[in-house]
Order: structure tokens, then sequence, then C-alpha cells
């Protein structure tokens, strides 16, 4: 079945906005992990203006489930990531002070770096997923580079869905193929909430794993952590009935 991995970068957002420690990144990654999360998600940027290099050093010795560290391949991530060695390390193209990501990598312009990246992560036991758009030539070029998996872009899809959501879905569903006969793993993340995750990972075949953090933490404030991250495993196990 797809697993549900939590973004909590908003979470360190507010803390952030305030100072102090209110509301505690940790604690809060542990309440996701009890309330039936697979895994946890975090990008540090650079200005650290949510997740901070040190939440995540502290965090991957509590964490008992996945930790997936998100980001951009500069110098300081690279060394981030290697000293704390999650389970996976998802490379995003958006330069430090983009206020989100909007786009995947251009795997054959970026090849050199993203192969070298590679063997670095692989060098050090951490499994290799890239954010990436469902072009397919960029997808068979991530397999010739060697990673392990694609992060399927998927706000395209999130911002078309309700306006024809058979043809929002329909370049992802060929992606997905792609990857998986290219012998890739595939993810999802951006903009999937629960108005439009049932239907996704219903249609998508071979999707292993979607990263939800914007969407999933607004709809805490509403129905409260614990109920919000049940509702989200519900649409996923719901979809993959089908």
């Amino acid at each position: 079945m797809t697993r549900l991995s939590v973004n909590i970068n908003k979470i360190a957002t507010i803390r952030n906005a305030r100072g102090g420690n209110i509301p505690d990144v940790e604690k809060a990654a542990l309440k996701c992990e009890e309330y039936g999360a697979e895994g946890i998600t975090v990008h540090p940027r650079p200005d650290e203006r949510h997740i901070r290099y040190e939440d995540v050093r502290q965090l991957k010795p509590i964490l008992s489930r996945e930790f997936n560290i998100e980001g951009y391949p500069g110098i300081s991530f690279l060394q981030l990531v290697t000293e704390v060695r999650p389970a996976q390390v998802t490379l995003v193209p958006d330069p430090p002070h983009a206020l989100t990501s909007n786009h995947g990598w251009d795997t054959i312009e970026n090849e050199s770096l993203l192969k070298e990246v590679y063997q670095e992560l692989k060098q050090n036991g951490i499994r290799t997923s890239i954010f990436i758009d469902t072009d397919e030539k960029m997808i068979k070029n991530a397999a010739k580079i060697g990673v392990d998996r694609v992060e399927l872009y998927t706000e395209p899809f999130a911002r078309d869905f309700h306006q024809d959501k058979e043809e929002a879905i329909a370049p992802f569903i060929e992606a997905a193929k792609a990857a998986h006969e290219a012998g890739l793993g595939v993810n999802a993340g951006h903009d999937l909430d629960l108005g439009n995750l049932r239907y996704f990972v219903a249609n998508i075949p071979h999707l292993l794993e979607v990263s939800i953090g914007h969407a999933l933490i607004s709809d805490a404030l509403y129905y409260g952590l614990e109920k919000t991250i049940q509702l989200y495993l519900k649409e996923i196990r719901e979809a993959s009935k089908k």
C-alpha cells in the first residue's frame, strides 16, 4: 500500500514566527508517528526559515519511521544528510530562496551533478529520490543516472483536478508507468489533499509514497492532528482497495 510521509515544515514555520520552542517540532514529529504516519519529511533550506539544520540532527535519533530529507544538493545540505544518514534524500532543483518547490529536475542538463550527488548518497547508504515532472525523457534519464526513485511533482494535477480530473491525472499515470518500466520507484507530492488524494492514489500505478505537508497541517487546525492523519490514511486505504 502507498505510504504516507508527513512533511512537518509548517510546524517549524509557526514556531519560528514567535521564537522559542512552541510548537515543539520533535514532539509533533513523534505525535505524527504515533497517529499513524509512516514517514516524516523535512525540507531544510539554507536560510532555515522553517526546519533548521539542528532540527534535522535532533529528529534522526528519535524517529522510528522512515525519515525523508528534501533539499537542493548544495554543499551544506550534503554535509548535513551524509552526517544524519536518513532513509531517503529527495533532491529538489529549487534555488535557496524559492518560496516552495515549483518544478522538477532537468535530468539531462543536470546529469553530471545528479550522478555525482547520487554516488555520494549511495556510498552513505541513503536511498535517493529526485523531484521530477511528468516528462518521460527526464524520467528515463533519471534511471540512467542511477537514482532509486522519482517523486512526481503533483501541483499541475492538483491545479487542474476540479476542472477535469481524468485529463489532470493522465500524464501522471504515463509517467509512473515509464518510471516503473525504467526500474525506478515512484513517490509523489505537492498540493495533494483530502479532496484529490484518493483519486490520485487509486489511479497511479506502482505508487510507493506520498509526501504531504501544507494541506495536512492546515487540515489539522480544523480537525486536530490525530484525526487528520487518520483521514489521510483512510483516503489512501480506500484507494488501495480498488
